[in-house]
């Protein structure tokens, strides 16, 4: 196998508990990265990381293969790249490249991945990761005062210097970085996606919600 994705899932999620497995559009939060990645034929194989057995058998029903996450690395504090690494040394095979899908982003344009891929391929970059331009005018409260960080006062919002913002979307890593324990690195390919689906990024009810209603309108 040359390239894999990998979608870390874990159980215990305390704002809105069973998100991975929570019906969106019919089918489970989970399935939708797992169908995602199963479209693309230069994906070899698709493995979850999990320590919940619910989430395992949503896992192997959609057809992906399940790498059972050891309870050490399972915490909510657990950096990301633990799971993949973990992953890695757990299957029998030479891996060039990983892809990384998170379960809590699982609405993604249709032809992002196959772009992200070529250009990953083109830029012969390490790794590339999914980025959004800011709108937003942003500040910090110091001493009970806020203090304008990307803007002047009185600037309009289409004037504002550009700014980015790591979006989730996806990342793709040479699985020899990963086994370093790093994700994105200094040479890292920044893909700009400004789409609604980039905004989605499933931790509450509200955040759900919000998924359902874009499901509804580009009848995902």
């Amino acid at each position: 196998m040359k390239t894999i994705a990998i979608i870390p899932a874990r159980g215990g999620s305390k704002r809105l508990p069973g998100k991975n497995i929570k019906l969106l559009g019919g089918i489970p939060l989970l399935a939708h990265s797992i169908l995602y990645a199963q479209q693309h034929k230069f994906i070899d194989a698709v493995y979850v990381s999990t320590d919940d057995e619910a989430i395992k058998k949503v896992a192997l029903q959609y057809g992906a293969f399940v790498i059972d996450r050891p309870q050490l690395l399972s915490g909510d504090f657990e950096p990301t790249v633990s799971a993949l690494k973990h992953v890695l040394e757990s299957i029998d095979a030479k891996i060039e490249n990983v892809i990384l899908l998170q379960a809590t982003n699982p609405l993604r344009p249709d032809n992002l991945l196959h772009d992200a891929f070529a250009f990953f391929q083109e830029k012969q970059v390490d790794s590339l990761f999914t980025v959004s331009r800011n709108s937003h005018k942003l500040g910090k409260i110091m001493n009970d005062r806020f203090i304008p960080y990307n803007y002047e006062v009185g600037q309009r919002s289409q004037d504002l210097e550009p700014l980015y913002y790591e979006n989730g979307l996806l990342y793709i890593t040479k699985a020899s970085v990963i086994l370093q324990n790093e994700i994105i690195t200094k040479d890292a390919f920044p893909l700009e996606v400004n789409h609604p689906f980039a905004a989605v990024d499933i931790d509450t009810q509200e955040d759900f919600d919000y998924a359902e209603y874009l499901v509804k309108k580009f009848q995902v």
